[in-house]
Protein backbone atom coordinates (compact mmCIF):
# COMPACT_ATOMS: atom_id res chain seq x y z
CA UNK A 1 0.00 0.00 0.00
CA UNK A 2 1.07 3.57 -0.54
CA UNK A 3 1.23 6.00 2.33
CA UNK A 4 1.28 9.73 1.99
CA UNK A 5 5.06 10.74 2.79
CA UNK A 6 3.80 12.74 6.05
CA UNK A 7 2.03 9.61 7.38
CA UNK A 8 4.59 7.81 7.33
CA UNK A 9 7.38 10.02 8.80
CA UNK A 10 5.06 10.82 11.66
CA UNK A 11 4.65 7.30 12.03
CA UNK A 12 8.35 6.45 12.17
CA UNK A 13 9.89 10.14 12.76
CA UNK A 14 11.54 10.46 9.58
CA UNK A 15 11.83 14.20 7.72
CA UNK A 16 10.83 15.10 3.94
CA UNK A 17 8.37 15.42 1.55
CA UNK A 18 9.36 13.96 -1.52
CA UNK A 19 9.28 10.14 0.08
CA UNK A 20 7.32 7.17 -1.16
CA UNK A 21 6.90 4.22 0.90
CA UNK A 22 5.18 1.15 0.12
CA UNK A 23 3.61 -1.00 3.16
CA UNK A 24 2.67 -4.71 2.89
CA UNK A 25 0.16 -5.91 5.34
CA UNK A 26 -2.57 -8.83 5.49
CA UNK A 27 -5.94 -7.23 5.32
CA UNK A 28 -8.55 -10.26 5.37
CA UNK A 29 -11.36 -9.97 7.56
CA UNK A 30 -10.82 -6.51 8.39
CA UNK A 31 -10.31 -5.38 4.68
CA UNK A 32 -13.14 -3.28 4.18
CA UNK A 33 -13.45 -1.97 7.33
CA UNK A 34 -9.79 -0.34 6.37
CA UNK A 35 -10.93 0.45 2.64
CA UNK A 36 -13.93 2.35 3.84
CA UNK A 37 -11.84 3.99 6.45
CA UNK A 38 -9.20 5.40 3.72
CA UNK A 39 -11.86 6.48 1.06
CA UNK A 40 -13.13 8.84 4.10
CA UNK A 41 -10.01 10.29 4.63
CA UNK A 42 -9.16 10.54 0.70
CA UNK A 43 -10.73 13.70 0.14
CA UNK A 44 -8.90 15.52 3.12
CA UNK A 45 -5.60 13.79 2.17
CA UNK A 46 -5.44 15.01 -1.01
CA UNK A 47 -4.27 18.62 0.29
CA UNK A 48 -1.28 17.35 1.92
CA UNK A 49 0.23 15.57 -0.88
CA UNK A 50 0.51 12.64 -3.70
CA UNK A 51 -0.41 9.42 -2.82
CA UNK A 52 -1.78 5.96 -4.06
CA UNK A 53 -3.80 3.44 -2.55
CA UNK A 54 -4.02 -0.13 -3.59
CA UNK A 55 -4.91 -3.20 -1.30
CA UNK A 56 -2.49 -6.26 -1.01
CA UNK A 57 -4.33 -9.47 -1.09
CA UNK A 58 -3.22 -12.55 0.50
CA UNK A 59 -2.47 -13.85 -2.77
CA UNK A 60 1.17 -12.27 -2.41
CA UNK A 61 3.66 -14.75 -1.14
CA UNK A 62 4.59 -12.16 1.64
CA UNK A 63 0.88 -12.98 3.10
CA UNK A 64 1.17 -17.23 2.16
CA UNK A 65 4.19 -16.93 4.39
CA UNK A 66 2.53 -15.76 7.42
CA UNK A 67 0.70 -18.08 10.26
CA UNK A 68 -3.17 -18.49 10.49
CA UNK A 69 -2.66 -16.93 14.37
CA UNK A 70 -0.72 -13.91 13.00
CA UNK A 71 -3.01 -12.75 10.76
CA UNK A 72 -5.80 -11.21 12.73
CA UNK A 73 -3.04 -9.68 15.27
CA UNK A 74 -0.98 -8.10 12.37
CA UNK A 75 -4.59 -7.03 10.65
CA UNK A 76 -5.87 -4.98 13.83
CA UNK A 77 -1.67 -3.73 14.74
CA UNK A 78 -1.91 -2.46 11.04
CA UNK A 79 -5.39 -1.07 11.42
CA UNK A 80 -4.51 0.65 14.96
CA UNK A 81 -1.40 2.27 13.22
CA UNK A 82 -3.37 3.68 10.10
CA UNK A 83 -6.12 5.23 12.79
CA UNK A 84 -3.75 6.79 15.37
CA UNK A 85 -1.62 8.49 12.00
CA UNK A 86 -4.36 10.06 10.04
CA UNK A 87 -6.18 11.16 13.14
CA UNK A 88 -3.87 13.66 14.05
CA UNK A 89 -3.43 14.48 9.81
CA UNK A 90 -7.29 14.94 10.29
CA UNK A 91 -7.64 16.50 13.62
CA UNK A 92 -10.40 18.79 14.41
CA UNK A 93 -11.03 20.35 17.65
CA UNK A 94 -14.10 21.13 19.36
CA UNK A 95 -15.66 24.13 20.33
CA UNK A 96 -13.82 25.91 23.04
CA UNK A 97 -10.78 24.21 22.26
CA UNK A 98 -7.72 25.05 20.13
CA UNK A 99 -5.19 23.26 18.08
CA UNK A 100 -1.61 22.71 19.50
CA UNK A 101 0.36 20.34 17.29
CA UNK A 102 -1.60 17.16 17.43
CA UNK A 103 -3.38 17.94 20.68
CA UNK A 104 -6.59 20.22 21.80
CA UNK A 105 -6.14 22.49 24.55
CA UNK A 106 -8.91 23.95 26.48
CA UNK A 107 -9.18 27.68 25.32
CA UNK A 108 -8.56 30.46 28.03
CA UNK A 109 -10.91 33.18 28.89
CA UNK A 110 -11.51 36.31 27.32
CA UNK A 111 -8.71 38.64 29.19
CA UNK A 112 -6.58 36.52 29.70
CA UNK A 113 -3.73 34.74 27.61
CA UNK A 114 -1.61 30.86 27.10
CA UNK A 115 1.30 30.81 29.83
CA UNK A 116 1.96 27.22 28.54
CA UNK A 117 -0.12 24.81 26.73
CA UNK A 118 -2.14 21.91 28.05
CA UNK A 119 -0.34 18.52 27.93
CA UNK A 120 -1.56 14.84 28.91
CA UNK A 121 -1.17 15.23 32.61
CA UNK A 122 -2.10 19.15 33.06
CA UNK A 123 -4.68 21.76 31.44
CA UNK A 124 -3.65 24.92 29.72
CA UNK A 125 -2.54 27.28 31.94
CA UNK A 126 -4.07 31.03 31.68
CA UNK A 127 -2.17 34.47 32.49
CA UNK A 128 -4.50 37.72 32.76
CA UNK A 129 -4.12 40.23 30.35
CA UNK A 130 -1.19 43.28 31.54
CA UNK A 131 -2.88 47.36 30.89
CA UNK A 132 -2.69 48.23 27.68
CA UNK A 133 -3.41 44.50 26.05
CA UNK A 134 -6.45 42.77 25.80
CA UNK A 135 -7.87 39.33 24.25
CA UNK A 136 -11.74 39.83 23.37
CA UNK A 137 -12.56 36.30 22.65
CA UNK A 138 -11.73 32.59 24.50
CA UNK A 139 -8.68 31.91 22.61
CA UNK A 140 -4.99 30.03 22.63
CA UNK A 141 -2.85 33.34 22.17
CA UNK A 142 0.00 33.45 24.08
CA UNK A 143 0.20 37.10 23.80
CA UNK A 144 -3.04 39.52 24.53
CA UNK A 145 -3.53 41.94 21.79
CA UNK A 146 -2.19 45.72 22.43
CA UNK A 147 -5.31 48.56 22.60
CA UNK A 148 -5.59 50.81 20.12
CA UNK A 149 -4.08 54.52 20.54
CA UNK A 150 -6.78 57.00 19.89
CA UNK A 151 -4.09 59.86 18.65
CA UNK A 152 -5.08 63.19 18.81
CA UNK A 153 -2.38 63.53 15.66
CA UNK A 154 -4.88 61.94 13.98
CA UNK A 155 -8.11 64.00 14.93
CA UNK A 156 -9.42 61.26 17.28
CA UNK A 157 -10.19 61.07 21.24
CA UNK A 158 -11.15 58.13 23.49
CA UNK A 159 -14.65 56.93 23.15
CA UNK A 160 -14.53 54.04 25.12
CA UNK A 161 -11.36 52.44 26.81
CA UNK A 162 -9.68 49.61 26.33
CA UNK A 163 -10.17 46.70 29.13
CA UNK A 164 -8.59 43.35 29.20
CA UNK A 165 -11.61 42.11 27.29
CA UNK A 166 -12.41 44.81 24.49
CA UNK A 167 -10.09 47.12 22.65
CA UNK A 168 -10.65 50.97 22.94
CA UNK A 169 -13.07 52.56 20.50
CA UNK A 170 -12.07 55.85 18.90
CA UNK A 171 -14.15 58.80 17.59
CA UNK A 172 -13.26 62.21 15.97
CA UNK A 173 -12.37 65.65 17.75
CA UNK A 174 -14.88 68.04 18.00
CA UNK A 175 -15.12 69.64 14.68
CA UNK A 176 -13.41 66.61 13.09
CA UNK A 177 -15.33 63.60 10.63
CA UNK A 178 -14.07 60.53 10.68
CA UNK A 179 -12.37 59.31 7.08
CA UNK A 180 -11.91 55.64 8.23
CA UNK A 181 -13.90 54.03 10.18
CA UNK A 182 -13.71 50.50 11.67
CA UNK A 183 -16.38 49.24 12.47
CA UNK A 184 -17.53 51.00 15.59
CA UNK A 185 -14.17 52.90 15.92
CA UNK A 186 -12.30 55.28 13.67
CA UNK A 187 -9.02 54.70 12.41
CA UNK A 188 -8.24 58.24 11.33
CA UNK A 189 -10.35 62.06 11.04
CA UNK A 190 -9.91 65.08 9.46
CA UNK A 191 -11.10 68.54 10.28
CA UNK A 192 -13.82 69.87 8.95
CA UNK A 193 -13.30 72.10 5.81
CA UNK A 194 -14.00 76.30 6.56
CA UNK A 195 -16.03 77.80 4.02
CA UNK A 196 -14.38 80.86 2.19
CA UNK A 197 -15.69 84.74 2.60
CA UNK A 198 -18.56 84.89 0.11
CA UNK A 199 -19.55 81.39 0.75
CA UNK A 200 -22.51 80.12 3.58
CA UNK A 201 -22.63 76.94 5.41
CA UNK A 202 -25.09 74.55 3.64
CA UNK A 203 -24.96 72.03 5.23
CA UNK A 204 -22.90 71.37 9.02
CA UNK A 205 -20.06 68.80 9.25
CA UNK A 206 -20.66 66.02 11.72
CA UNK A 207 -18.82 63.42 13.26
CA UNK A 208 -19.27 61.35 10.01
CA UNK A 209 -19.34 63.82 7.05
CA UNK A 210 -17.70 67.18 5.93
CA UNK A 211 -19.37 70.43 6.15
CA UNK A 212 -21.07 71.43 2.66
CA UNK A 213 -20.23 75.51 1.27
CA UNK A 214 -22.53 77.26 -0.96
CA UNK A 215 -21.84 80.54 -2.74
CA UNK A 216 -23.78 83.78 -2.42
CA UNK A 217 -25.85 85.19 -4.96
CA UNK A 218 -25.62 88.88 -6.04
CA UNK A 219 -26.94 91.45 -3.45
CA UNK A 220 -26.04 89.08 -0.42
CA UNK A 221 -22.97 88.67 1.30
CA UNK A 222 -21.25 86.02 4.04
CA UNK A 223 -18.03 86.18 5.72
CA UNK A 224 -17.62 82.14 5.57
CA UNK A 225 -19.18 81.53 9.11
CA UNK A 226 -22.69 82.29 8.43
CA UNK A 227 -25.07 79.80 7.69
CA UNK A 228 -27.17 81.94 5.10
CA UNK A 229 -26.26 84.59 3.11
CA UNK A 230 -27.24 88.24 4.26
CA UNK A 231 -28.94 91.35 2.16
CA UNK A 232 -26.59 94.36 1.82
CA UNK A 233 -27.67 97.57 3.73
CA UNK A 234 -29.90 99.69 1.93
CA UNK A 235 -28.31 102.89 3.08
CA UNK A 236 -31.03 105.21 1.15
CA UNK A 237 -33.35 103.36 2.94
CA UNK A 238 -31.96 104.29 6.12
CA UNK A 239 -31.70 108.20 5.06
CA UNK A 240 -27.74 107.26 4.88
CA UNK A 241 -25.45 107.69 2.29
CA UNK A 242 -23.34 104.99 1.01
CA UNK A 243 -19.27 105.14 1.32
CA UNK A 244 -18.59 101.48 0.14
CA UNK A 245 -20.77 99.27 -2.08
CA UNK A 246 -21.46 95.90 -0.64
CA UNK A 247 -19.64 92.49 -2.20
CA UNK A 248 -20.24 88.81 -1.84
CA UNK A 249 -18.04 88.91 1.24
CA UNK A 250 -18.75 92.11 2.86
CA UNK A 251 -21.43 94.27 3.61
CA UNK A 252 -22.33 98.54 2.70
CA UNK A 253 -20.84 100.65 4.11
CA UNK A 254 -22.82 103.54 4.82
CA UNK A 255 -22.47 107.39 6.14
CA UNK A 256 -24.28 110.44 7.44
CA UNK A 257 -25.78 112.29 4.39
CA UNK A 258 -24.23 115.87 3.97
CA UNK A 259 -26.53 118.74 3.22
CA UNK A 260 -26.14 120.62 0.37
CA UNK A 261 -28.07 123.67 0.57
CA UNK A 262 -26.07 124.86 3.55
CA UNK A 263 -22.78 124.23 1.97
CA UNK A 264 -23.70 126.49 -0.75
CA UNK A 265 -24.89 128.97 1.39
CA UNK A 266 -21.59 128.65 3.38
CA UNK A 267 -19.54 128.58 0.70
CA UNK A 268 -21.19 131.45 -1.08
CA UNK A 269 -20.96 133.71 2.22
CA UNK A 270 -17.53 133.07 2.64
CA UNK A 271 -16.85 134.32 -0.99
CA UNK A 272 -18.97 137.23 -0.73
CA UNK A 273 -17.30 138.45 2.87
CA UNK A 274 -13.82 138.17 0.61
CA UNK A 275 -15.51 140.12 -2.17
CA UNK A 276 -16.23 142.72 0.37
CA UNK A 277 -12.89 142.96 1.98
CA UNK A 278 -11.18 143.33 -1.07
CA UNK A 279 -13.48 145.45 -2.33
CA UNK A 280 -12.40 147.82 0.72
CA UNK A 281 -8.94 147.16 0.77
CA UNK A 282 -9.13 148.09 -2.87
CA UNK A 283 -10.85 151.38 -2.49
CA UNK A 284 -8.83 152.09 0.57
CA UNK A 285 -5.69 151.98 -1.42
CA UNK A 286 -7.36 154.06 -3.97
CA UNK A 287 -7.88 156.78 -1.55
CA UNK A 288 -4.95 156.99 -0.18
CA UNK A 289 -3.41 157.07 -3.68
CA UNK A 290 -5.17 160.31 -4.80
CA UNK A 291 -4.47 161.65 -1.17
CA UNK A 292 -0.96 161.74 -2.02
CA UNK A 293 -1.50 163.09 -5.48
CA UNK A 294 -3.20 166.29 -4.01
CA UNK A 295 -0.27 167.06 -1.19
CA UNK A 296 2.48 166.57 -3.89
CA UNK A 297 0.85 169.30 -6.38
CA UNK A 298 0.25 171.63 -3.60
CA UNK A 299 4.25 171.26 -2.69
CA UNK A 300 4.72 172.33 -6.83
CA UNK A 301 3.04 175.32 -6.60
Amino acid sequence: MFLPAEAYHQLLGFTGVDLEVVLLAPIYKVLDVVQLFFWLELHHLKSQGRFFIFWIKETFSLSDQMSSRRKPANAAAFLIILMKVFSGLGLSCHQGEYQIGNECCPNCLAGNRVKSHCTVESSTSCLPCMTGTYTDQPNGLERCHHCTNCDSGSGLRIKTPCTVTSDALCEPLEGFYCVHPTGHSCERAQEHKHCKPGQYISQNGTASTDTECSDCSSGTFSNGTFHSCQQHTQCHSLNLQQITAGTSATDSQCGEKSNHMTLVVIITVMLLVVVIIAAVLLLRHYKMKGFWSVNTEDVVK
